[in-house]
């Protein structure tokens, strides 16, 4: 073979190598910012639209469905996490005023509510780079419309029924407007193992600086955080030091005052959440009973109590109706808790499902739940013990009504002045007549409710 044949025969494959470098090294470039962008928006749309997609059936809580989809999709980084969450309840808080926008545009509806989440965290420019130009044409069109010609029920995105009984409240419009609002995250501070002071400076010089750490401005043990921390990884989570609690629920705590020594019920303990803190306050001694109906929540609650290195937890499994440990109880108790099932729309902050999974049926069913389970936890306290009765409502016929018939029908209980109770560890909340009552645009706290009562001291008549 010719010295010109293997020329002419090497040069193509010379020139496929080179053709082979040239395509490796155009797929090796690395992406541009716009591509990126891109790439990101257009996946957390089609996300959230999943997400949604199971959220939306309403069988399962919101949190529920998000966590059991983001534990199938374990690559997903802290910031993807993040975006599709904040997306996702975005849409669950303005749900029907979304979905009135959603009418009109092209597509899927379900697409254009993922759009309108995420419109609220993506920047406009980056947010567009995935949407075509119908979508971007709508989104600007929705984006210009005055939301002061909605009926109020599709402005403030509430079914008709809750608008209603939320808009005869005081203050009606200020308090829908902070339900719709994300809210942070408080801790509270195990003041078995540390100071408030001391936790908040090691915070603040920490990672968790950048979640700007503060005291909670009326109870003596919280510290409010920015964001969405992942507080269970931190060291003073795992050690039993802190523990998520917003700060409503530690005030209606308090407004139980346990003192050492004392037999203390929470009736409906639930998390555990309120149960700790009781545990703290009596610091660790006497007996406290964390009752509840599940196995499972009470399971939750297990590795709390272990944390906090409280050692007078008695869990306690009841039945819901005539249980013989409850039985045992009566007349026995200095105080009871009870923290009664409720619609929990105070909450709406953080659950904005709960607006579209309750209904009149179901809180009518609550109300009679709770009138049960009050009578029957206020025969464990005993003569001159306190009985504490509260929500997560912000709905009088869960909260003041509830109590006005308790009192009605048992007139060896008589209300005691929440405010007076409460002023000591609480100093900077003002409490006007003999309720607590919490509420998230006057106090930046969840929507919460409680009432004091004492029972009438042996040998004193009703």
């Amino acid at each position: 073979m010719s010295n010109s044949n293997k020329t002419r025969r090497g040069a193509p494959a010379k020139t496929r190598a080179a053709g082979t470098r040239t395509g490796a090294a155009a797929r090796a470039r690395p992406a541009t910012s716009q591509e990126r962008f891109h790439a990101v928006a257009a996946t957390r749309i089609q996300q959230v639209q999943e997400v949604l997609g199971e959220m939306l059936q309403w069988q399962y809580p919101a949190d529920a469905v998000l966590s059991r989809w983001l534990r199938a999709h374990p690559k997903l980084g802290a910031r993807d996490r993040v975006e599709l969450a904040d997306g996702v309840f975005d849409v669950l808080r303005h749900l029907r005023r979304y979905r009135q926008f959603a009418e009109s545009g092209t597509g899927p509806a379900s697409r254009r509510l993922a759009i309108l989440g995420l419109s609220t965290i993506f920047e406009p420019a980056k947010l567009q780079l995935a949407l075509n130009a119908d979508e971007q044409a709508w989104l600007e069109h929705v984006r210009g419309l005055d939301e002061r010609g909605l009926a109020p029920a599709v402005r403030w995105s509430l079914p008709d029924w809750l608008a209603e009984r939320l808009g005869q409240l005081e203050g009606s419009e200020a308090l829908i407007q902070a339900l719709n609002q994300p809210a942070p995250l408080d801790l509270r501070v195990n003041s078995l193992k540390a100071e408030r002071d001391a936790m908040l400076q090691a915070l603040a010089e920490g990672p968790a600086a950048r979640f700007a750490p503060q005291a909670t401005p009326y109870s003596p043990w919280g510290i409010r955080l920015q964001g969405r921390p992942p507080v269970n990884r931190w060291p003073m989570f795992e050690r039993g030091e802190i523990e998520v609690q917003d700060e409503g629920s530690q005030i209606l705590t308090a407004l139980v005052a346990p003192k050492r020594g004392e037999m203390i019920i929470d009736y409906c303990a639930g998390a555990g959440g309120k149960t700790l803190l009781l545990g703290a306050m009596m610091r660790s001694t006497g007996r406290l009973y964390a009752f509840d109906v599940s196995n499972a929540r009470l399971a939750r609650a297990k590795p709390r109590f272990a944390r906090s290195g409280l050692s007078n937890i008695v869990p306690v499994v009841i039945d819901a109706d005539n249980d013989q440990r409850v039985k045992r109880l009566r007349g026995k108790a200095h105080r009871v808790l009870v923290d009664a099932p409720c619609s929990g729309l105070g909450t709406l902050r953080r659950n904005p499902d709960l607006k579209w999974r309750q209904h009149p049926g179901s809180l009518d069913e609550l109300r009679a739940l709770q009138a049960r389970i009050l009578r029957q936890a206020s025969e464990c306290v005993m003569p001159g013990g306190r009985l504490v009765y509260a929500t997560c409502s912000v709905l009088p016929e869960e909260n003041q009504r509830q109590v006005e018939a308790f009192l009605a029908a048992n007139p060896d209980f008589e209300l005691l002045d929440a405010g007076e109770i409460i002023k000591d560890r609480c100093k900077n909340l003002t409490v006007e007549g003999p309720y607590l009552s919490m509420r998230p645009d006057l106090h930046g706290t969840d929507g919460f409710f409680a009432a004091a009562m004492q029972r009438a001291p042996a040998g004193r008549g009703a």
